[in-house]
């Protein structure tokens, strides 16, 4: 995620780019409260086609590295969308217009309606598959 006002010219199409500034400790705040086994449906999305809405999520980290924020993610598995629509609740929360207890009462309440808005593909990196060694 680049914050900054102007727009990027060589990561275009590699960054979700937003206007300003973001509350990064707050959203660190809030990403901590979806660690753990959850059940993600407020985060999946209405095509997901996983048996289960019940994942375990070992990692959830938010870093200001400059003007970007980078957001790195780790779990057994994801559901459909997982990822950028906890990054897009995530921005609320850097706007100040959702806190810690927002997030942990959209993940209790297990509704897609609950969630904010799906971040956009843009910066989505897979970084690396790990399997076990058996």
């Amino acid at each position: 995620m680049l914050c900054r006002r102007a727009p990027p010219a060589l990561d275009r199409g590699h960054v979700w780019h937003v206007g300003r500034a973001l509350d990064v400790e707050a959203m660190a705040r809030a990403a901590r409260v979806l660690l753990g086994t959850h059940d993600f449906t407020t985060f999946r999305a209405a095509e997901c086609q996983a048996k289960s809405p019940v994942k375990t999520l070992d990692r959830f980290d938010v870093m200001k590295q400059g003007d970007e924020i980078a957001f790195y993610a780790a779990a057994r598995s994801f559901l459909h969308h997982q990822v950028r629509s906890m990054v897009g609740s995530l921005k609320l929360v850097g706007e100040g217009k959702w806190t810690d207890a927002i997030m942990a009462r959209a993940l209790a309440a297990r509704d897609r309606a609950e969630c904010g808005p799906v971040a956009p593909p843009e910066g989505l990196t897979l970084l690396r598959v790990d399997y076990p060694a058996n």
